[in-house]
């Protein structure tokens, strides 16, 4: 029975809560409309995406057990499985029992009506050697001759049957029975028998390229006894080395082989706690995260940070912010991530700026706020706090990175190891989580910076307050269920109210307990510079804060009231002396943009260009009864003065009049005629570019040339000719590639479409350029992802970050 026919069958079978749950573990973010039948159902979990979607959320023990099944093959039984991985009874047993229970729900891995056990399609091709073993003997069969066949089963002792299909489960049944393999392998030859161990124990050899007229693979030594018996299978198909089927390999590992097999996590070293103590740090951690985050947002309303040229905010700007907001780079990093999801903040230009959405939320309680911040961390799809990359270069804030769905599996991994905790315990070293968080999540991705596995994970969530003492918080458990209200209703009770005052003290300090309200902050923000912000926040007052608050527009009677009005007490002397001696400074010189000065001896006549009408244009202001400034240039006022009748002179720089004087202009000298020489190949040259002169007959003779010339069909130019496209991918790429020429864009659209190898310029999001050569290319709008053979690993690269395009 065919895959697809047996998973049909075995989900007709389920009732409506299993199928229901089957269908959910499965499906995408996108939200496919709901399948009319169970064929469709079973149609659309065979597909390699949906096997792709469904691998990251299993644990260690799920992966291992599904490798399992897709090294065995075809002959995958419960029996069979349950040795391969040494759980035949016992707490092994059972937790074989629940992991098969797990697949099934995720329709990776299910059982037909006799005990056998079934894979998805795609399943066994997210290993490239499960186990490090190849395929079945039948697979590898498939290929061969009868007659070949036949002598194979003659070298093993083995009387051939009549037809190939007998033969061929002939020889299948005798490579089933380990024993009887382990006989065989005693009577080769020494060289053999070593050959055989070795590659029974190491990964299969890749397959290499076929190139004609190249001379047939070398057979090592011994190889040649083992293909005649087939315990190595050469592929007819391929150029490669021979290939021990699994049944061989698996039988000279020898009976007390088993695969990996880990049903529970580890067990690190707990503590006993109290829920008192894992709120109190929570709660403390929580405030203080959300008053720097605050901080860090006032900061970016109050000068927009400026973005890179590739995309981003930038080392430079990252430090400015923290300066100001007295915050370091990891909550600098994080705010900005979880504010730009929140959509606190948004792009304007080059520039990153706070949206409407912000007012409302500085306004907002500190729960609110807090709950705000929360849900968008949990949703983010990026590790918000990571600064450098796999080449330990410095990553940019908010560069719009791919989404990466191992950093949200690596936070669902935290949330389901800290969940799994007793009550009334917690890691006595938090870092012990990295290992049980790699056990429920094993695909999720780390930092490369992480000394300890997951280490950035886990430090963000103790700085949210998700993780406290070494325990999952009450905010983690909303979090890790999903329940908005919870959340919110949590943070109200962990969380005091914002500060409506603040205690000004007299050594010109204000001091906020708590989160300060958006009317305190705006205040002490306006006349104070920020010290310190956490659990309390301090401000100091000095004469330049002052200034700067009488700069904006703000009188001195205004600014004691404000303070006043947010004050826990009356305003110590020594501030209301400071705003009164800096008031009484303030404005005593002042500065006038002007274009150019007039100056005259005459104040009458300086009165009257003052009040002429129409001089108004050039914004004429009186400073003195003979000094005028003009906001229009020099030569703008020179020129409308003149046009109403007056006779101005201009002066230069140092204060002398400006002599006007016109200089006759004069053309240049003519280019001299070539010397003549004696040179023939001067002469030919010369006689070359007179024929080349049209006249009257070599008109008409370049007339008819023309004429008789085929037509020329003009390149496609997209780029302004309005000639469409070649193909559809070098339109999809030229919409996202703004910096390649159409050339360019035809080269790597050409290269996507024909499955060939390709050499880059790329702009990394750190802003360094490199050239990568590409292969494997797959299109992914904006991204493309393809095998980088500088890293020699898959990546993921934005379309729009390629600046140019090397053939190979």
């Amino acid at each position: 029975m065919a895959s697809g026919s047996t998973l049909t069958a075995w989900l007709s079978g389920l009732d409506g809560p299993r199928l229901a749950r089957v269908l959910a573990t499965r499906n995408d973010t996108a939200s496919p409309p709901e399948p009319r039948s169970v064929g469709e159902l079973a149609d659309r979990l065979q597909r390699p995406g949906s096997v792709a979607l469904a691998l990251p959320l299993l644990t260690l023990p799920d992966l291992q057990v599904a490798e399992a099944v897709a090294a065995l093959g075809t002959t995958a039984s419960r029996k069979a499985l349950a040795k391969l991985l040494g759980a035949t009874a016992g707490e092994a047993g059972l937790a074989l029992g629940a992991v098969l229970e797990t697949l099934a729900e995720h329709a990776l891995v299910w059982p037909d009506h006799n005990g056998r056990l079934h894979t998805a399609a795609p399943l066994r091709a997210a290993w490239d050697a499960p186990l490090g073993l190849d395929a079945p003997i039948a697979e590898l069969l498939a290929d061969m001759t009868s007659d070949e066949l036949r002598g194979m089963l003659a070298a093993l002792g083995i009387k051939p049957p009549g037809t190939k299909q007998q033969r061929m489960a002939a020889l299948v049944a005798h490579h089933s029975d380990p024993e009887v393999i382990a006989e065989v392998v005693a009577r080769a030859p020494a060289v053999t028998q070593k050959l055989l161990a070795h590659r029974a124990g190491s990964a299969p050899r890749q397959p290499q390229a076929i190139v004609f007229g190249a001379p047939g693979p070398v057979l090592e030594p011994g190889a040649r006894w083992a293909l005649d018996r087939g315990l190595l299978i050469q592929d007819r198909r391929r150029y490669g080395a021979a290939r021990m089927p699994v049944e061989v390999a698996l039988a000279l590992r020898g009976p007390t082989w088993r695969a990996p097999f880990t049903p529970l996590p580890p067990s690190p070293q707990l503590v006993s706690i109290t829920p008192a103590e894992v709120e109190r740090e929570a709660a403390a951690s929580a405030a203080a995260l959300l008053a720097q985050a605050a901080s860090v947002l006032s900061a970016c309303s109050a000068a927009p940070p400026a973005r890179l040229k590739s995309g981003g905010i930038g080392a430079r700007e990252l430090a400015r912010i923290g300066k100001a907001a007295h915050a370091d780079d990891a909550v600098v990093r994080i705010t900005l991530e979880v504010a730009y999801a929140a959509g606190l903040l948004a792009r304007v230009g080059d520039r990153v700026a706070p949206t409407e959405a912000y007012d409302v939320w500085a306004e907002q309680e500190p729960a609110e706020r807090l709950a705000t911040l929360l849900q968008a961390w949990r949703e983010l799809p990026l590790t918000p706090t990571r600064a450098r990359d796999e080449d330990n270069k410095a990553l940019p804030a908010l560069a719009g990175a791919p989404p990466c769905n191992g950093c949200r599996q690596a936070r669902d991994g935290l949330f389901a190891a800290a969940a799994q905790l007793p009550a009334g315990q917690g890691m006595k070293d938090v870092s012990d989580l990295g290992p049980t968080v790699a056990w429920h999540r094993p695909l999720a991705d780390t930092s490369p910076t992480d000394i300890t596995p997951f280490a950035t994970v886990i430090r963000e969530a103790e700085m949210f307050g998700v993780i406290a003492r070494g325990a999952l918080s009450a905010l983690g458990v909303h979090l890790l269920a999903y329940d908005a209200e919870g959340l919110t209703a949590t943070c109200r009770r962990l969380l005091p109210p914002a500060a409506e005052t603040a205690r000004i003290g007299g050594d010109l300090t204000a001091v906020v307990a708590g989160t300060p309200a958006a009317r305190v902050a705006v205040v002490l923000d306006a006349t104070a510079d920020r010290e310190t912000s956490g659990t309390a926040s301090v401000w100091r007052f000095s004469s330049g804060s002052i200034r700067r608050a009488l700069d904006a527009g703000r009188a001195p009677r205004d600014i004691a009231a404000d303070l006043a009005a947010i004050a826990a007490g009356p305003l110590p002397q020594p501030l209301s002396y400071l705003i009164a001696d800096t008031a009484r400074g303030h404005g005593r010189v002042r500065i006038a943009p002007a274009a150019c000065v007039l100056h005259g001896e005459e104040p009458a006549l300086l009165a009257e260009l003052a009040s002429h009408r129409g001089l108004s244009k050039l914004g004429l202001r009186q400073l003195a009864p003979t000094v005028l400034v003009s906001r229009s240039s020099l030569d703008a006022t020179l020129a409308a003065l003149r046009a109403e009748g007056y006779a101005p002179v201009a002066e230069t720089a140092g204060g002398t009049v400006r002599v006007e004087k016109i200089r006759p202009q004069r053309a240049a000298a003519p280019v001299p005629a070539p010397r003549q020489t004696n040179d023939k190949r001067g002469t030919r040259s010369a006689a070359i570019r007179t024929s080349k002169v049209p006249g009257g007959a070599d008109l008409d003779e370049l007339a008819v040339r023309l004429l008789a010339a085929p037509p020329t069909v003009p390149e496609p130019d997209p780029f302004g000719s309005g000639v469409p496209f070649g193909t559809d991918t070098e339109e999809i790429v030229a919409g996202y590639a703004k910096h390649l020429s159409y050339s360019d864009v035809r080269q790597l659209a050409r290269a996507i479409d024909a499955g060939t190898a390709i050499t880059v310029e790329y702009v990394a999001t750190s802003g360094s350029r490199t050239v990568r050569t590409l292969s494997s290319l797959e299109l992914d709008p904006p991204y493309l992802e393809a095998w980088c053979h500088l890293r020699e690993a898959e990546r993921v690269f934005t379309l729009s970050r390629i600046h140019g395009v090397m053939p190979q």
